[in-house]
């Protein structure tokens, strides 16, 4: 990091001193900078000082480049879960890498960074334009993906066994954090492979990240299933449609997808908690909600709730490192019946999880996009000699981050901020669901 407050230093791999063989007329020089005033959003229990004047190193193409684009050999892995446009990043950085600068060798890590572990077995995929020139219209990723955690020094033995120039990491904030500890063990060994990461999170919540690719595509699939919600809801007396949506720890994709169609009448996120119980209650709202309309839809993220369980023993943690959570969806289905049937109300709940088939599509055009401008400019700060480095969308300007920069924390919705304000219009729900 640089001395300037705000500054945040790209690793370089050394001098660049080839020409670019690009033709395109818009070199951006590494001394070319966005100014950003940036308001992170944190959620209102953690730290919130907003950065301030925080400067930026422009993405794009080079004048001068680092690597000779004949000798290099470069990889491709995609890791976590799935998610709209993988596909897409995967052909635009091979669309690039072999038409603008000429390489010829890239090769595609199958199942996540465990395909850098032999004892996995794993092959490898040749990429070129002919395999990849229709997986745009393909959900989920050719490459496959894994989760859970590798030996870094393995995985480095991996790349310098394969003689690899160019590493490009397709993931979230854990497989960031990954990639920065690969780049470090790199440079421990003083080799020249360049790492360089393309975030990846449905659920938008990278912090600094503007936008991430798939949720734009998450939103689109999302209103569908509200759409179908509200006609199940209207469709019986006192019809309750229950939708689960993603949102490990941020309500992004509840809270967009329900200004976007505009039927919900509750949406619950993990930013905000809530009562089941009680006059103020969620319960208490929706019983009141039901006299008033006799149908309700109800939208509620995954992380939703989770103060609502009891804990006992050891917590439970999934491959990635992440907390098991607990499913809200159908707690929430068994309670409001519970509710109902103590009261000798007669309601007709529908309960709707659609996340498989969300994440499982293709991009729609907007995160199409998106996918092919950042693994363009991914392959751009490669080429350059970049390394340690992610690109992000940040204030609509496209730049170069430090991993360390977006794996420190979530990116949360504010449960005083204009966006949660404008669902709380949209919906009609109290201000607060505590009693």
């Amino acid at each position: 990091m640089r001395k300037t407050t705000g500054d945040f230093e790209i690793q370089n791999l050394g001098e660049p001193k080839i020409p670019s063989p690009l033709t395109v007329g818009y070199f951006k020089s590494d001394d070319e900078r966005v100014l950003c005033d940036i308001n992170i959003g944190l959620h209102k229990e953690l730290p919130s000082k907003p950065l301030k004047s925080m400067s930026l190193e422009v993405a794009g193409p080079r004048h001068i480049i680092y690597f000779e684009p004949q000798k290099v050999k470069a990889a491709v892995v995609s890791c976590g879960g799935l998610c709209p446009g993988i596909n897409d990043v995967i052909r635009a950085l091979v669309m690039e890498l072999h038409f603008r600068y000429g390489v010829r060798n890239i090769i595609g890590v199958k199942y996540g960074l465990q395909g850098l572990i032999p004892r996995y077995g794993h092959d490898f995929l040749e990429l070129t334009p002919e395999v990849v020139k229709d997986i745009q219209d393909l959900g989920g990723s050719i490459l496959s993906s894994s989760r859970g955690n590798q030996n870094i020094s393995e995985m480095v033995d991996a790349l310098e066994r394969m003689n690899i120039n160019l590493f490009f990491v397709i993931g979230g904030d854990g497989t960031m954090q990954a990639a920065q500890l690969i780049t470090a063990e790199i440079a421990r060994r003083k080799l020249k492979i360049g790492v360089i990461g393309i975030p990846k999170t449905i659920d938008n919540d990278l912090v600094l990240i503007q936008k991430s690719f798939g949720f734009d595509t998450a939103i689109s699939e999302a209103v569908k299933t509200i759409q179908c919600a509200h006609v199940e809801a209207k469709g019986a007396p006192m019809g309750i449609g229950l939708v689960k949506l993603m949102g490990r720890q941020s309500g992004h994709i509840a809270a967009s997808a329900a200004l976007a169609q505009g039927d919900a009448n509750f949406v619950l996120i993990p930013e905000e908690p809530f009562d089941l119980e009680g006059d103020k209650g969620f319960l208490r709202h929706l019983e009141r909600r039901l006299g008033a309309r006799n149908h309700a839809v109800i939208i509620v993220a995954e992380g939703a709730g989770q103060n609502l369980f009891s804990r006992k023993g050891t917590v439970k943690r999934d491959a990635s490192g992440n907390i098991r959570l607990n499913d809200i969806g159908v707690f929430l289905k068994e309670k409001i019946e519970e509710h109902f049937s103590k009261k000798k109300m007669e309601i007709n709940l529908k309960y709707i999880d659609p996340s498989y088939i969300i994440r499982s599509v293709p991009a729609n055009a907007s995160d199409s996009i998106l996918c092919g401008v950042m693994a363009q400019y991914a392959v751009h700060a490669g080429m350059a000699g970049k390394t340690g480095m992610l690109v992000g969308l940040v204030n609509d300007a496209y730049v170069h981050l430090p991993f360390l920069a977006v794996a420190a924390q979530r990116k949360m919705i504010d449960p005083k901020g204009n966006i949660w304000m404008l669902v709380l219009e949209s919906t009609g729900q109290p201000l607060s669901m505590k009693n």
